[in-house]
């Protein structure tokens, strides 16, 4: 039988978290470089943080940033949490 080692909530949650504004920031410099270019994906990006009333600039891809290491750290801190219990 295998055994599978506990995962550490903190790392793994900076890990999600880091990974999450990686994939926010550089689609929200896509969003900034041609917003026409990708109608869905701003439209999606929008559905998610649009009720913050941001609009398409630098502060709001920052801020976005933030709010999405947030929201990164939380769901994966969430998911070693039930995995380690699981175990």
């Amino acid at each position: 039988m295998v055994k599978f080692g506990k995962l550490h909530l903190v790392k793994f949650g900076l890990a999600g978290g880091f990974i999450t504004v990686i994939c926010v920031f550089f689609t929200g410099l896509a969003i900034l470089i041609g917003p026409g270019f990708v109608p869905s994906l701003t439209n999606f990006f929008t559905q998610i943080y649009g009720i913050f009333g941001l609009k398409a600039n630098l502060f709001a891809v920052i801020l976005t940033s933030i709010l999405s290491f947030i929201d990164g750290f939380i769901l994966t801190w969430i998911f070693a949490l039930l995995y380690n219990r699981l175990l």
